[in-house]
């Protein structure tokens, strides 16, 4: 079997793919192997074993989502900021199924310090900035908004909004809106 060119960089992209196609938990170390028709041995010199490169994915989904929150974000405030910020989450999510999946696996402190994880809290809390939101409820608030997000995007992802009306854009748009006002009247501790 030939080594197709393989680089680490490669392999990652390729992991990334398979996860979007098959879902993150599919991805494999051998079920990479197949795909580039190459024995497992070949891309244990790219990756160390599956969960290194699970860890791979995960950090390049969190960079292909800060990269693309921080293209939305450019000159926006206030519930401008927050929809985009938002919309990329679900958007990315829908696209890449498999890559957000990923972007939601635990890392090693280290390696979370060192991830593009940094600048999305770092955003999160721009955007809380322009609500006049200081610690500890701009903590609180990161979390609110995080699981807001994800479990809309996680339920809608599952089909969960798929059976009844009004359409999922609706709700999302009603969601953003009740969390901008709840920003705006955030309750003082």
């Amino acid at each position: 079997m030939a080594r197709a060119g393989l680089t680490t960089e490669r392999v990652t992209r390729a992991g990334a793919e398979l996860a979007d196609e098959v879902g993150f938990d599919q991805v494999t170390v051998s079920a990479l192997a197949r795909r580039f028709d190459v024995k497992v041995a070949s891309l244990y010199s790219h990756v160390r074993n599956s969960q290194d490169l699970r860890t791979r994915i995960a950090l390049l989904a969190l960079e292909e989502m800060a990269d693309r929150a921080a293209d939305a974000l450019a000159g926006r405030a206030g519930k401008d900021a927050l929809t985009a910020f938002a919309d990329v989450y679900r958007d990315y999510a829908r696209e890449h199924p498999g890559r957000y999946a990923a972007a939601q696996l635990r890392l090693d402190p280290e390696t979370a310090a060192a991830s593009a994880g940094v600048r999305h809290a770092t955003m999160s809390r721009a955007i809380l900035r322009g609500y006049d939101l200081t610690e500890p409820d701009q903590t609180h608030a990161v979390r609110m908004l995080g699981s807001v997000f994800h479990g809309y995007v996680s339920l809608e992802l599952a089909g969960g909004f798929s059976h009844s009306t009004p359409d999922s854009e609706e709700s999302w748009s009603r969601i953003l809106d009740a969390l901008d006002a709840l920003l705006r009247n955030w309750p003082t501790t």
